[in-house]
C-alpha cells in the first residue's frame, strides 16, 4: 500500500506545483507571492544586465553582480526543472505522458525561453565565454515575462496564428527587395559605383526605401534612378501597410475569440441559475488569463445573466414582460 500512497502523495504534490507555476482557477496567496517573486527577479535581472554595461558599475560591483547572477541562475534552473516535472499534470493530453509529454512540453515556446534564460548561467560556470556575449544572451530573460503578461501572450498568439500570412508577406517583400536592388543597380552603377557597384550593395538602399525610412545616405542621381526610386518608395508604402493590416485584423479576431471563450465559461457557470463565490473566482482567473478588462468581463456577465435568467440585472424587470408604456 505504501507505494500507492507515495504515488498519490507525489501526484498531489506535482499537481500543487503545477497550480503554483501554471496558475489556473482560484489564485491562492502563495501562488501570487511566487509569481510576484519571479516577476521581480526577472525585472532585477534585466536592470542588472543594463547597468552592467557601464564600465564603472562593472568594475565596482563585479562581485555583487556575479553573486546575483549565481542566485538568479539557481532560482531559474529550479523553476525550469519543476515546470518539466509538473507539466504532466497539464489538462492537455499531449503533455501527460511521463517522457513524451515532457519532451513535447520542453519544445513549446515558453519552456524554450526558460531554457535560453538559464543557459548563460551554465556557460558562465563551465566555460570561459566572453562576458559581453553572456550579457546580451541574458536579455532573453525579459521574455519570461510573457507568461505573466496577457498583452505579450496575445501578441505571440496573433503572430503564431498568422504565421502563414506573415510568411507570404515577407516572401513578397523579399522578391521586391531583390527587384528594387537590381533595378537601381542597372540605373545607377555607372554614376555611383561606390554605392551601387553591385546588387548586394544596392540592397541597403532598397531596404531603406521599401521600409519608407529613407536615411538619405545613398540616393539616386540619374533621372531614370530617381523615377525608379520614386516608384519603389510608393510601392513600399503599400507593402508596409500589408502586414500592419494582417496584424490589426488578427488582433481583432483573437480578442473576439477570447470574449466568446469567456462567455462560454460564464454560460457554464450560470447553468444552475446562480453564481457561487468559487465560480466567480474561477471566472476572474479566466478573465485575467484571457487578458480581458474587468469592465468588459462585467458587461459580458451581465449580458449572460439577462439571457440565462431572463431578468435585467439593473432593474430586476423580467425581459419576457412587455415594456411599460404608461410613463
Amino acid at each position: 500500500m505504501r507505494p500507492a500512497l507515495g504515488s498519490v502523495r507525489t501526484q498531489r504534490l506535482r499537481s500543487r506545483v503545477y497550480q503554483i507555476l501554471e496558475p489556473s482557477g482560484y489564485v491562492r496567496p502563495l501562488d501570487r507571492a511566487i509569481d510576484v517573486f519571479l516577476i521581480g527577479l526577472i525585472l532585477l535581472n534585466v536592470i542588472a544586465n543594463v547597468f552592467e554595461s557601464i564600465d564603472w558599475v562593472q568594475q565596482r560591483y563585479h562581485e555583487q553582480l556575479l553573486r546575483f547572477e549565481f542566485f538568479s541562475g539557481m532560482v531559474f534552473t529550479v523553476e525550469y526543472v519543476m515546470r518539466l516535472w509538473a507539466c504532466v499534470e497539464a489538462p492537455e493530453a499531449r503533455f501527460q505522458h511521463p517522457l513524451k509529454g515532457r519532451l513535447r512540453y520542453a519544445l513549446t515556446p515558453l519552456p524554450i525561453i526558460d531554457l535560453l534564460a538559464i543557459l548563460p548561467f551554465f556557460l558562465m560556470l563551465w566555460t570561459s565565454v566572453d562576458l559581453l556575449f553572456l550579457r546580451v544572451f541574458r536579455l532573453f530573460r525579459i521574455f519570461k515575462l510573457t507568461r505573466y503578461s496577457p498583452a505579450m501572450n496575445l501578441l505571440f498568439t496573433v503572430l503564431r496564428n498568422e504565421s502563414h500570412a506573415f510568411g507570404a508577406t515577407f516572401f513578397i517583400l523579399l522578391v521586391l527587395l531583390v527587384f528594387s536592388a537590381s533595378g537601381i543597380y542597372l540605373a545607377e552603377h555607372e554614376q555611383q559605383p561606390e554605392a551601387f557597384g553591385s546588387i548586394p550593395a544596392a540592397m541597403w538602399w532598397a531596404v531603406a526605401t521599401l521600409t519608407t525610412v529613407g536615411y538619405g545616405d545613398v540616393t539616386p542621381v540619374t533621372n531614370l534612378g530617381k523615377l525608379f526610386g520614386a516608384s519603389v518608395a510608393i510601392i513600399g508604402v503599400g507593402m508596409i501597410a500589408l502586414p500592419t493590416g494582417i496584424l490589426a485584423s488578427s488582433f481583432t479576431e483573437e480578442l473576439k475569440r477570447r470574449r466568446e471563450a469567456y462567455l462560454t465559461q460564464v454560460d457554464e457557470a450560470l447553468e444552475d441559475g446562480m453564481l457561487t463565490r468559487e465560480e466567480a473566482a474561477e471566472l476572474d482567473a479566466a478573465r485575467k488569463e484571457l487578458g480581458l478588462k474587468k469592465e468588459e468581463a462585467i458587461r459580458i456577465l451581465q449580458q449572460a445573466e439577462c439571457s440565462e435568467l431572463g431578468v435585467c440585472p439593473h432593474c430586476g424587470r423580467s425581459l419576457a414582460a412587455p415594456p411599460d408604456d404608461s410613463a
